[in-house]
């Protein structure tokens, strides 16, 4: 059964809003500078005509500013995720599962049913431009979560449609250790032409 997380998403998330507004009022406050008092001079003192007034600081200059200060955002707003996901799936508990196609020619995939031992910790329904990505090279993290140290029972099960058109149900099986380090695994459809059918694997990457 997965273990509770150190820390609840809300309390992560707060902290990520928290940052995130603290880093654009700092970035903001430097692009657009407060405004200067003007100095209140007698009329007699002023400055003679010939002297060439200050000349205004050039859009473009803030543009760059503001470009600048969106490239930070979003350079903050991805380290904050990879903050938020270290304390919610510390790597001593953490289990995270792959989706992977070799060709795929054999097998039109539909959807994806993960289980852990009697759970059912994930499923997915693919649209037609999730399975392109995946005929690309695509991998998809289908699941992230928590786990005990131990052994544990991964089962995979497969639905779409094979050669011919028929409809295709497989199922893949898995038995790992888990210890106190992350643990990575890859569920990999790929063609067997000799045998003109689709074959799924399950393993862990070392």
């Amino acid at each position: 059964m997965p273990t509770t997380p150190m820390f609840s998403r809300s309390i992560c998330r707060r902290i990520t809003e928290a940052l995130l507004l603290g880093a654009c009022s700092a970035a903001l406050a430097q692009a657009v500078p407060a405004a200067e008092p003007a100095a209140s001079a007698p009329v007699a003192a002023a400055a003679p005509a010939s002297t060439p007034a200050p000349a205004p600081a050039p859009a473009a200059t803030l543009d760059t500013r503001i470009q600048d200060l969106k490239a930070e955002v979003i350079r903050l707003n991805r380290d904050l995720l990879v903050l938020e996901e270290e304390l919610l799936f510390p790597a001593n508990t953490q289990v995270a599962i792959f989706v992977s196609m070799d060709v795929g020619k054999l097998f039109e995939l539909e959807s994806v049913q993960i289980k852990l031992g009697d759970q059912v910790i994930a499923t997915h329904l693919y649209t037609p431009r999730e399975v392109q990505a995946l005929h690309r090279g695509g991998v998809q993290r289908l699941h992230v979560g928590n786990l005990r140290a131990g052994e544990h029972q991964l089962v995979a099960l497969f639905t779409g449609r094979g050669p011919h058109e028929r409809d295709y149900k497989r199922g893949a099986t898995l038995t790992f250790e888990k210890a106190t380090e992350a643990k990575y695994i890859e569920l990999r459809i790929r063609d067997v032409q000799a045998k003109l059918q689709p074959e799924f694997e399950v393993k862990v990457w070392q």
